[in-house]
């Protein structure tokens, strides 16, 4: 696939970066797939989080405030600069690059974010994402769901670059998962006139 649309996403969350910083109300589903999430987190006392895709850093300081050393990445340098106004580490890097991290973490929490993975690059980054989790770490993965489908959208009232979408089906998505990770639950929830893939997944 033509590599553009990285620097479309780019583009994009650039220009959209202030107001989603400015923009600190949660939808009540975010917030409750994020408070189940870190009380596993809790139960099995793990203490590094990377977040993939952290945008302005709003979920990473959550994670920090609850005492987890955490590592932020997002695409945009925009969105990296808000993430360190927050007191966050973090850095501009995508889902294909991990291992320049040279870290790895107890957990990765990815909220609507591999969403922008094109299906012939899934494998590749579930790989980097197996290769910095460590062993029995846990893995959050949250992505809209319904047919599969990959289309671009463009929102003219923020950017004219278009994001690229995948939607994935469940059927698909465990297809791939299972080569990865242990699937310890995945719950297909209605969002609005959507379809919510919210995964739990470990490294063993």
């Amino acid at each position: 696939m033509d590599k553009r649309f990285k620097e479309n996403l780019k583009n994009y969350y650039n220009q959209d970066a202030a107001r989603r910083n400015r923009n600190k109300i949660r939808a009540h589903w975010k917030i409750e797939v994020r408070r189940n999430f870190y009380s596993v987190i809790k139960q099995e006392n793990k203490k590094t989080l990377l977040e993939l895709g952290a945008g302005a850093g709003f979920d990473s300081l959550f994670f920090q405030k609850k005492g987890l050393r955490v590592t932020a990445v997002d695409i945009s340098s925009e969105n990296i600069r808000y993430c360190r106004e927050k007191g966050l580490e973090a850095y501009e890097l995508d889902f294909y690059d991990l291992s320049a991290l040279h870290k790895k973490f107890d957990c990765i929490y990815a909220l609507n974010t591999l969403l922008h993975v094109p299906k012939t690059d899934l494998p590749k980054v579930f790989q980097e994402i197996h290769t910095v989790l460590e062993r029995d770490g846990l893995f959050y993965l949250g992505v809209y769901g319904g047919e599969d489908n990959e289309t671009d959208f463009i929102n003219s009232g923020v950017s004219d670059a278009p994001r690229f979408f995948t939607f994935y089906s469940e059927k698909y998505l465990k297809n791939v998962l299972k080569d990865f990770f242990q699937i310890v639950d995945f719950k297909t929830i209605p969002v609005g006139t959507n379809r919510f893939h919210s995964v739990l997944l470990r490294k063993m």
